[in-house]
Parts: C-alpha cells; structure tokens; sequence
C-alpha cells in the first residue's frame, strides 16, 4: 500500500467518522400541540440555522394527543417534551421519570375569560353561574383557588363540560365565564369575530404564580449534553426575537402554510413578552409554593421535593 493511498484512507475515515458524530448531533422534542407561536423560539432557531451553527438536528414532533410527549420521553422515545409546570407536578406525582430542564413561557397563560358586554363584571358576580372547562382537576383548582379570594366556593358555581370549544361557548352564552381560555389565543380569536373577552389572570387572584409551558426531560438523561447547545440557540433565538419582531414573525409565518393568519399575527406579538430570556434558569421557591397550592386542593397527594424534579 503507497503512501498516497493510506493518505486517501485516512481522508476518507476522517470524513465518515465526522459525519457519524455530526449525524448523533440530534433531539427529538415532542410538542405540546401543533405550531403556533408559542413555538416561536424554536421555529426561529432552526429558520435561522442556530441549531445547525451548532451541529445540532432538532427534530419537532406535532402530537395527535397532546398527553402523549410527557409519556414518550418517559418512556424514553423522545429526547425533549413541551409540557406544563402544572402537569409536571401531577405527573412526578403519579410516578412519571421526567424532570424539567427548561423553561419556554415563564408567566401563566391560563385565564378566567368572560364576555366583556356581559353580566359578569367581577369574580364575585360569578356565583350561580355556569363555568365551562375542558381540563378537569388542574383547571378546578385554577378556578377553586381564584373563588376563595372572594368567599366563593366550587358549589356556588355550575360547572359545564365544554370539551375545549371555549370562545364559542362563551359566545353563544352556553356558559357565563370559561376557565382555561389562553390569554393570547382566545382572547384575540373573541376580539377578532366581533365579541371582545375580558380576562381574570388566576396569578392576580389567589393562585401561585408557575411557568405555563417548560422543557422536560427522562430522569436518566438530565445532563444530556447536547441540551446546553440546544438551549443556547434557543436562547439566542429568544433574544432576535424581541430584538427583531416584525422580521422574525416574517420567518415565524413563512414556516408553514396557515401561520400568517390574523390570529397567529396577534397571538405571536402578545407572547414575546411572556418567553423566558433565560431558559435553563428558574426559581426553586415559585415550584416550592404551586407544589403547597395543588397539595392543598387536593391535586397531587405527596409533597415530593421539587429539586428532585426542577433541575437546579
């Protein structure tokens, strides 16, 4: 064998032994729901290539129930899932394997909507009248927790089984209020078909503050190093996204056919407040106190140490 040839070898080695390392360079995130612009932050990433700058390939995964990311990543099928503060409290609670390892939106999203020409005018007029909801359990507790700042309890309201059709219910009259309602979609999809909302924030009624959508990860694989890159394109796409509205929501809209509607233009400007500018970090003591808030109304039955479950 001459020389040029163990040169020409050791070329081509070098090159499929790049392309095997930078092929493992991937995540698979499972979503919450299908694009919308709470997803901006990872549309923006790989639109402008930050993943890829980092020899990083996310793979975003749209679910056809949103209850199944939390258990594939369990299950370890899925590196990465959208889900919830709330639900991660129930799911650790019910013996899930998953940790929070990030944070997208750091504020609730969640609200108490009424009709903004209708008899409700306060948390108090609610008694003896009808609250539609989808979510049983967390979304009671919500609603459980904002009535007993105003001496109200759960019998004083008609709960109605509204099966997540929230603005047309409302609309309709079907109910008087609806717990549940993002303050970012449905409060601009009323707004838009001519029968504006009005929104009660549960964080400015009686309920600890959480992070409504956050990064969750198996137990096992917390310290994956690949999440430090992924979080770090995330965070820089986080930032030229409030640096630059107008040209990301360009990109945003232009991701997929649909997405430049009048709804998701509004729904993406009123939630670029609301993105965490650091996404790895997060307040022990916030998850300490909605971990005491969902014990108390009986939504979780143990008190499981919320370092083991929020990665410090």
């Amino acid at each position: 064998m001459n020389i040029v040839f163990k040169i020409i070898l050791s070329f081509l080695f070098l090159t499929i032994s790049c392309n095997v390392n930078a092929s493992s360079q991937k995540l698979t995130i499972g979503l919450d729901w299908f694009i919308n612009p709470d997803h901006a932050p990872l549309i923006i990433a790989k639109k402008r290539n930050f993943f890829r700058d980092l020899n990083l390939e996310v793979e975003m995964i749209e679910p056809a129930d949103p209850n199944d990311p939390p258990k594939l990543v369990a299950a370890g099928k899925l590196d990465l899932a959208i889900s919830y503060q709330p639900q991660l409290h129930i799911q650790v609670d019910q013996g899930l394997p998953v940790v929070r390892v990030g944070t997208l939106v750091s504020v609730p999203l969640n609200s108490l909507v009424v009709l903004k020409d209708g008899p409700i005018k306060t948390i108090s007029d609610l008694k003896g009248k009808k609250v539609g909801f989808s979510v049983g359990g967390f979304e009671e507790a919500l609603l459980s927790g904002m009535l007993q700042k105003y001496n109200l309890n759960m019998s004083d309201v008609d709960l109605v089984n509204i099966n997540f059709s929230l603005s047309p219910s409302l609309i309709s009259k079907k109910v008087d209020a609806v717990i549940g309602a993002f303050r970012n979609f449905e409060l601009n999809q009323m707004d838009i078909v001519g029968h504006p909302g009005i929104a009660f924030y549960p964080e400015e009624h009686g309920v600890p503050t959480y992070e409504e959508l956050i990064y969750i990860a198996n137990k096992k694989n917390k310290h994956n190093p690949l999440f430090d890159k992924f979080f770090s394109a995330i965070q820089k796409a986080t930032l030229t996204i409030i640096n630059n509205p107008v040209s990301t929501w360009k990109d945003f809209s232009s991701y997929r056919k649909g997405l430049g509607d009048e709804l998701n233009k509004r729904a993406y400007k009123d939630t670029i407040s609301r993105f965490s500018l650091r996404p790895q970090a997060h307040d022990i003591k916030t998850y300490k106190n909605f971990s005491n808030f969902l014990k108390r109304k009986g939504i979780i039955k143990n008190l499981i140490k919320v370092e083991t479950f929020a990665k410090p």
